[in-house]
C-alpha cells in the first residue's frame, strides 16, 4: 500500500484504496486515485485504455471542440495585414446566412434590380496553419440554422465505416450543414467514399463547409495519381467556393525554437505534482504509446484523451515508420481539439518526423501537427511556471 505523507502544515494527502504501483522509466509513481483537500488526481496510462465507441456516439459527438463551444464571427480577429481573413469572416456570414450577399455589379441606376450571384452549396476555407479556419468552421455551423453536424474528415469516414455507407447516409440526409475540419485525403477508397457521400446530400439540399491545408483541386496531390481518383477530387472541388486565408500562424506568433522539453527528472515531479493538486494526469512512455495507437481505431482516440488534464510522455525519439508517424498526428489532433497540455522528456516533439517525412507527400499535415506540438507544450511551460 502506498505510504501517507504531508506535504504542506494544513494538507494531508494520501493514495485511495486500491492504487496499485506503476513503474516509469525514472522512479516509482503510483496508479490510482490521489485525494486531497483540494480534489482528487488520477494517474493512468493510455497504453492500458481500450476506449468503445457506438455509432451512436459518434454521431452525438460530431460538434466543435470544447474551444469552439461559443465560436462566433465577431470572436475572429482578422489580422490587418492579411485582407483575406476579413473577406473570409465576410463569406462565412453569407454563407450562413446570416449577411446577405452583395449583389453583382450593383452600382449604378438600376444596380439594385441586379441578382446576387448564386452561391455554390459548400465553402471550402483553405489556408496555412493557425490562421483561424477552425475558428471560422465553428462560427459558420454556430450561425447556420437546423440540424448540422461538425467533425473532422476520419470522424466522417469512421461513422461510414461504423454504419455502412447506406445507413451513414439516412443518418446524415436531412441535415442543414455538414462541417469538415481538416478536409485532407490519405487514401482513394476515402476520397472516393466521401466524394459520393456529399453528392448526395448536396443533392438533398445539405450545405457543406470545410477547411484543409490543401485546395480541392490539390488534394491528394502528391500522394496518389489514379485516374479514377483524380476524377472524384475534381468532382468534389466543383461543389465549393474556395476561399484563400493568409497569415502567420497564431499559436507561434508569441514563441519560437522548438517543442518544450522536459528533464527526465523534471517529468516524474511534474506529473507528481499535478496529480496531487486534482489533476487528472496520462504517463506513458513514447515508445508504448506509438504501438498501441496501433490497435485503437483513429475514431476512438477522442475517448483516449477523454478527461485527461495532463499527457506526459517519457523518452521521446524520433519516428522513421509512416504509420506510426501518421496515427500520432491523428492522436495529437484529439489531444490538441481537447486543449490538453503536453510534457514530454527527450527528443523535441516537433522534431520527431524523420526519414525525410517532413518533404513527403503529407508536408502539410506533418507541419500542422508540429505547430500543435509547439503550442501544447508551450502552455504546459506556462501553466507549470
Amino acid at each position: 500500500m502506498p505510504p501517507r505523507y504531508r506535504a504542506g502544515a494544513l494538507t494531508t494527502r494520501s493514495w485511495a484504496a486500491g492504487g496499485r504501483i506503476c513503474r516509469s522509466p525514472h522512479r516509482a509513481l503510483f496508479t490510482g486515485k490521489y485525494e486531497d483537500s483540494v480534489g482528487v488526481g488520477r494517474l493512468l496510462h493510455l497504453t492500458e485504455l481500450s476506449p468503445t465507441v457506438t455509432a451512436a456516439e459518434m454521431v452525438k459527438d460530431l460538434v466543435p471542440p470544447r474551444q469552439f463551444d461559443a465560436a462566433k464571427f465577431a470572436t475572429y480577429r482578422p489580422d490587418p495585414e492579411y485582407p483575406s481573413q476579413a473577406a473570409a469572416v465576410e463569406a462565412g456570414e453569407r454563407f450562413a446566412g446570416v449577411k446577405a450577399a452583395p449583389a453583382s455589379g450593383s452600382k449604378g441606376l438600376f444596380g439594385f434590380l441586379k441578382k446576387a450571384p448564386p452561391v455554390k452549396p459548400g465553402i471550402y476555407l483553405d489556408g496555412g496553419f493557425g490562421v483561424g479556419k477552425t475558428h471560422l468552421l465553428a462560427s459558420i455551423w454556430h450561425a447556420h440554422p437546423g440540424r448540422k453536424y461538425f467533425g473532422t474528415f476520419i470522424e466522417y469516414t469512421a461513422l461510414v465505416g461504423a454504419l455502412g455507407y447506406a445507413e451513414a447516409v439516412r443518418s446524415l440526409r436531412g441535415t442543414s450543414l455538414i462541417a469538415i475540419d481538416e478536409f485532407e485525403l490519405d487514401d482513394p477508397g476515402d476520397t472516393m467514399v466521401m466524394s459520393r457521400l456529399l453528392g448526395e446530400l448536396v443533392d438533398s439540399g445539405t450545405s457543406i463547409a470545410a477547411t484543409s491545408n490543401t485546395p480541392p483541386n490539390a488534394l491528394g496531390e502528391g500522394r496518389f495519381a489514379a485516374s479514377d481518383f483524380l476524377r472524384e477530387i475534381t468532382k468534389l472541388a466543383d461543389v465549393f467556393d474556395t476561399l484563400r486565408i493568409d497569415g502567420t500562424d497564431y499559436r507561434r506568433r508569441d514563441m519560437s525554437g522548438h517543442a518544450a522539453v522536459t528533464p527526465p527528472e523534471r517529468l516524474d515531479s511534474l506529473v507528481e505534482d499535478a496529480v496531487a493538486d486534482g489533476r487528472s494526469v496520462a504517463y506513458d512512455g513514447f515508445d508504448d504509446l506509438v504501438q498501441h495507437l496501433a490497435t485503437v481505431h483513429p475514431s476512438k482516440y477522442v475517448r483516449l484523451v477523454e478527461d485527461i488534464d495532463l499527457l506526459a510522455l517519457s523518452d521521446v525519439h524520433e519516428l522513421t515508420d509512416q504509420a506510426e508517424a501518421l496515427r500520432f498526428v491523428a492522436f495529437i489532433d484529439r489531444v490538441y481539439d481537447a486543449q490538453i497540455p503536453i510534457a514530454a522528456s527527450g527528443l523535441a516533439l516537433d522534431r520527431i518526423f524523420g526519414g525525410g517525412m517532413i518533404d513527403g507527400g503529407y508536408r502539410k499535415k506533418y507541419l500542422r501537427c508540429v505547430s500543435r506540438l509547439i503550442a501544447s507544450t508551450a502552455q504546459e511551460q506556462t501553466a507549470s511556471v
